[in-house]
């Protein structure tokens, strides 16, 4: 949904940086166990009571906006697990400063809410989708769904959405789909982004990715002679290419690399409350603790524009805020 510009005051980090772009988490479950962003079995989901209700997240998102955020997108874990998210995003869409909303999922909401998405004029849509090969998807996401993601994705297309693959890529596991992903942009008007893996499993373990952006693009532009540059977005995390002649485009997003630390315009709210400045960084605040303490609104806005004054430069640096810190799984945070 696109609606006029307004000028309201803005949230401006120590850096310069405005952040006018919340990530907000409405959910910590999902139908799907991905390996890279929680374990298969033995999830300790956080009870229904610590969750922000439709109510709170409304309300919370109505102050971010009036304090310049006009991009939302809504994540998870998987957003259309949430009872009621339909509703909650028609409240969402009546919020006047607030220019866009957009929605990641694992692809596996049904025609009902592609028809309402439209209505309510929510038609940017990213879909986690890490191989075009069932057997590898059932491998990463331990659910035998591909069908009806690709299905999903096929409809989405018809009916007129703009729409986002996110691919992660890591050794030994989706290596071989990188190719048929760049493909399937001969066909389709769609972009494919292919990302570093993280260190949110779950699992307490990681090793820095054979694959950064550096041999995704070695790899990829070995394999065609003409690979287009295209202008990024600002504040884009991604940097996009085409391949000459193709309908859609596909992207590298250095999620471990962070090089586009410089130009984040990004917050982060959990849906249990934490607020974060960097998905690599410790929660700064709980806006839910705060708000059912029974503050008001102004110390909710001085509690936001504490954290935002405490923004770190980068990834790096707010990683070593808790460098000894077991991550969490990317479905407690907010992908």
């Amino acid at each position: 949904m696109d609606k006029p510009k307004h000028t309201e005051p803005t949230l401006i980090d120590p850096y310069g940086r405005k952040l006018d772009y919340l990530r907000l988490s409405v959910t910590d479950r999902c139908n799907f166990r991905c390996y890279y962003c929680m374990p298969e079995e033995g999830v300790e989901f956080v009870p229904r009571k610590e969750l922000l209700t439709y109510e709170e997240l409304s309300y919370l998102t109505g102050i971010f906006c009036e304090l310049g955020v006009r991009k939302v997108r809504i994540t998870g874990g998987e957003p259309f697990v949430r009872k009621g998210i339909m509703g909650f995003l028609g409240k969402l869409s009546d919020i006047p400063q607030l220019q866009q909303i957009t929605v990641t999922s694992n692809g596996t909401l049904g025609e009902e809410k592609m028809n309402e998405l439209l209505r309510l004029g929510i038609t940017n849509i990213n879909i986690s989708l890490d191989s075009l090969d069932k057997e590898r998807f059932f491998e990463m996401t331990r659910r035998d769904k591909f069908e009806e993601v690709f299905d999903c994705i096929l409809a989405l297309l018809q009916k007129g959405f703009k729409v986002k693959l996110n691919c992660v890529l890591a050794e030994e596991k989706n290596i071989q789909d990188i190719i048929p992903f760049v493909e399937l942009t001969k066909s389709y008007p769609l972009s494919v982004r292919f990302l570093e893996e993280m260190p949110f499993n779950g699992k307490g373990s990681f090793e820095t990715p054979k694959w950064n952006y550096k041999a995704i693009f070695s790899y990829i532009s070995g394999h065609y002679s003409e690979v287009e540059k295209l202008l990024d977005e600002k504040n884009s995390t991604s940097t996009n290419y085409r391949i000459k002649g193709y309908q859609g485009s596909f992207g590298i997003i250095p999620s471990y690399s962070r090089t586009f630390c410089g130009t984040c315009n990004r917050i982060r709210l959990s849906a249990t409350g934490e607020m974060r400045t960097c998905l690599y960084g410790p929660p700064r605040a709980n806006l839910r603790d705060v708000l059912r303490e029974g503050a008001d609104k102004e110390r909710l806005i001085q509690t936001i524009t504490d954290v935002v004054a405490k923004k770190e430069k980068d990834g790096f640096e707010a990683e070593k805020l808790q460098a000894s810190t077991p991550k969490k799984s990317m479905t407690f945070l907010g992908g």
